[in-house]
């Protein structure tokens, strides 16, 4: 169980897990069932941190949502009130900020079943997706991306872009370390961490 929840993990893993009220407290993990629909409960898992609090969502998975792939990597933040659908991809260290919501299919409707066409969506090493922010199935979000607050993101979205708005447009570019870089002849240089990034043909890369 602890491999499955800190190294990465899919739907078909947690599905193998036992329900809430067999599971509890086990070595640092707590899981509870707060659904309402009990013949798909909702497990939500929630891994011990240092200071002693179960105040991150690791994952939360619906029984009949099982059949398609889920993959979160390594030390992903996942904040309150986020579901991860089948279809999606989050990288190692990915962060989604609290209410931020994922699709996988563009154009929904109650009375069509469009389980076989769920379109995958990727957020790559790094990004982070902010509060209340709505992704888009079909998009890929580049590595160390930082999506605004309340943004809706309909298009790919390249690396170390800054992106806010609805529809979200790129209004910038960003470190590692999330801080805005500002580029003179085609060079920047992060604040925090003094990493280096050169921006060449409207794409950033850094310099080792």
């Amino acid at each position: 169980i602890r491999d499955a929840l800190v190294k990465g993990f899919d739907v078909d893993t947690m599905r193998r897990l036992p329900p809430p009220q067999e599971l509890g407290i086990i070595k640092g993990f707590i899981v509870v069932d707060d659904s309402k629909n009990k013949k798909y409960p909702i497990y939500k898992y929630y891994v011990h941190d240092e200071q002693g609090k179960y105040d991150k969502l690791v994952m939360c998975c619906q029984e009949e949502q099982t059949k398609a792939k889920v993959k979160i990597g390594n030390n992903v933040k996942i904040q309150n009130n986020v579901s991860v659908y089948e279809g999606v991809e989050l990288e190692d260290y990915v962060f989604c900020g609290p209410s931020m919501v994922f699709t996988n299919i563009s154009n929904p409707r109650s009375a069509v079943i469009r389980k076989d066409s769920y379109e995958n969506t990727i957020v790559r090493k790094g990004a982070s997706v902010g509060a209340n922010a709505t992704v888009i199935c079909g998009n890929e979000i580049g590595k160390f991306a930082l999506i605004g607050a309340g943004a809706v993101i309909t298009k790919n979205i390249k690396p170390y872009a800054l992106v806010v708005g609805n529809p979200a447009k790129q209004i910038g570019w960003v470190s590692e370390y999330g801080h805005r870089l500002n580029f003179e002849n085609g060079k920047a240089t992060c604040k925090e961490s003094l990493q280096r990034y050169e921006l060449i043909n409207g794409q950033v890369k850094k310099i080792d």
